[in-house]
Order: structure tokens, then sequence, then C-alpha cells
């Protein structure tokens, strides 16, 4: 019975293996062997030491995380991640784990987790005992303009949703991405945000002034759902 699962992180992003590096040493049960930039830096490093488990990144040059997949011949188990949902497909034919979109929520993850651990995978610890320690980061990633980009909880006013995207509203610079506002309010700790409308999510430390129907942020009035308002402003009051 084992104590921990081998990971090694293969992606060519180094935003991209960071926010993995911080999400998975939140679980104790995960040893984290390396973090490669290629697939060539992987294939060195399993002839050398015992993975269990690889977070495959698909879209890279030179060898992709596809035909590094094809290429193994050791029984490693397989994520993939990726920013392109229409590789899942090709993913799932090669009896991938799972496979995960990128921008990676911490929530998701730990599905996978879950969901590996749960294919006849042995720790002396089960799966309802997975281990989770403290988030000590300050900041959030999303994809935007075909990068990640560092979100400072600190410099969060307002976030809103419309339609497809999410526009993060910030002092000096506002950030659209193409995430939920659910994923997006998944991220942030919530005795420092209040989602006040199912299109909007507030710092609570940038609220102005509020009424029963909207908030004032600055200049900006943001209307308070019905079925937010309870909750919102039993929050507020105590406050």
């Amino acid at each position: 019975m084992k104590d921990s699962i081998n990971c090694i992180i293969v992606d060519d992003e180094a935003i991209a293996r960071e926010i993995l590096e911080n999400h998975l040493s939140r679980i104790s049960q995960v040893k984290i062997i390396a973090s490669c930039k290629n697939a060539l830096e992987a294939f060195q490093l399993i002839n050398t030491q015992s993975v269990d488990l690889i977070f495959l990144d698909i879209n890279m040059p030179e060898i992709s995380g596809l035909s590094f997949a094809k290429a193994l011949t050791r029984d490693i188990k397989i994520i993939f991640t990726t920013a392109y949902r229409e590789y899942a497909v090709d993913g799932f034919d090669l009896q991938a784990v799972d496979y995960l979109l990128k921008p990676i929520s911490f929530d998701r993850l730990l599905q996978a987790i879950h969901k590996y651990m749960s294919e006849g995978i042995q720790l002396k610890a089960p799966v309802s005992e997975v281990k989770i320690e403290e988030a000590s980061s300050d900041s959030f990633f999303v994809r935007s303009d075909r990068k990640m980009t560092r979100i400072r909880f600190t410099d969060v006013i307002f976030i809103e949703s419309l339609g497809d995207y999410v526009k993060i509203h910030m002092a000096n610079k506002r950030v659209t991405t193409r995430e939920t506002l659910s994923a997006i309010e998944e991220k942030l700790p919530n005795q420092e945000f209040l989602k006040v409308h199912r299109s909007f999510i507030v710092a609570v430390k940038h609220i102005d002034s509020f009424t029963n129907e909207y908030i004032e942020v600055g200049e900006r009035q943001i209307p308070i759902s019905r079925g937010c308002k309870d909750d919102v402003l039993k929050t507020l009051e105590e406050n």
C-alpha cells in the first residue's frame, strides 16, 4: 500500500505549471517529483524515477502531449491538461484518468485526484480522507488574451458576468476571461467577496454604500437580486 502519489507536471507554459504546483501542494498525498517544460525532459525523467501519475499538457511544441502519451511504455496514469476542449475525445481514447480544461480550479483538480484514487490505486489514506492543506495564495489565474494572467485578491473591486465571458474590474485595469462566474467564485476567499446577483460578485472592502436594491462601488451601482437579498443584507449589516 503506497504512502503517496508520485507525479510529474509536463507543460510548456511556466504559469500553467505554477498553478498546478500550487494546487497539488495542498494535497498531502501527492508528491511532485518534477515539473517539466517539454516532453523530452519528461521522457528522461520517467526512465530514472518512479512515477505514478502525469499531468500532461496536450498542445506543446515538438512533441505533443498526445504523441507523448502514445509513446509511453510504462504503466503510468495520465491526467490531460489543456485549454482546448476539442482534444477531449483523443485524450479519453488514450484511457486518460481525466481531462482538465485550463484554467484549472483546485476543486476540479481535487475531483480528478479522487477519480485516480478510485480506480484501484490504494493509499494508506482512503479517498474520503485526502488531506488538503490551507491555501496560502493571495491570487488566482485566469486565461486572457492567450496567456494566463495573475489576479491578486486585493486588487479586485468587482466581477461582472457578460454572457460567455467574465470581466474582472480592478482599479487600474480590467481583465476579460472566458469563464463562468461560478468558476471564478470558487477561487475567491468567501469572507472577502460577496455574490450580490447572478451576474455580480463584489469585494466587500470596496462597498461604499448600499440599499435594499443596490450596492454602490465608486460611481457604479450594482443591483442586488431577490435571490441574494437576504444573505447580502445580513452580511453587510453584520459588517
